[in-house]
């Protein structure tokens, strides 16, 4: 049974970012409701949010974030390589570490 759940939360959470990321230019709002909605199912069916879509929405305010838009990308290489991700509707950075492959 949970399996099921879980599978169906999986594709939803998928169409749902892939829905925020299509709508973004037109209505922004509702790319960050469909975000929330997004996490409300992840919270539900116990599923983690894919890396690739995890790093697309703030962890703050939860807006859909679109580079050059709505936030902006740096990489900085203090201590270790990261790439730092702002905010602008919050002022939230979120920093991703960038592990060199071998």
């Amino acid at each position: 049974m949970w399996r099921v759940i879980r599978e169906i939360g999986r594709e939803r959470i998928d169409k749902l970012f892939r829905m925020a990321e299509q709508i973004f230019h037109e209505n922004p709002e509702l790319a960050d409701r469909y975000v929330e909605i997004a996490r409300k199912i992840s919270m539900k069916a116990r599923i983690r949010i894919p890396t690739k879509w995890r790093r697309r929405f703030c962890h703050k305010c939860y807006a859909f974030l679109v580079p050059g838009v709505n936030c902006h990308v740096r990489i900085r290489s203090r201590r270790s390589t990261h790439v730092v991700v702002t905010c602008h509707k919050c002022g939230n950075r979120m920093r991703y570490i960038i592990r060199k492959k071998e």
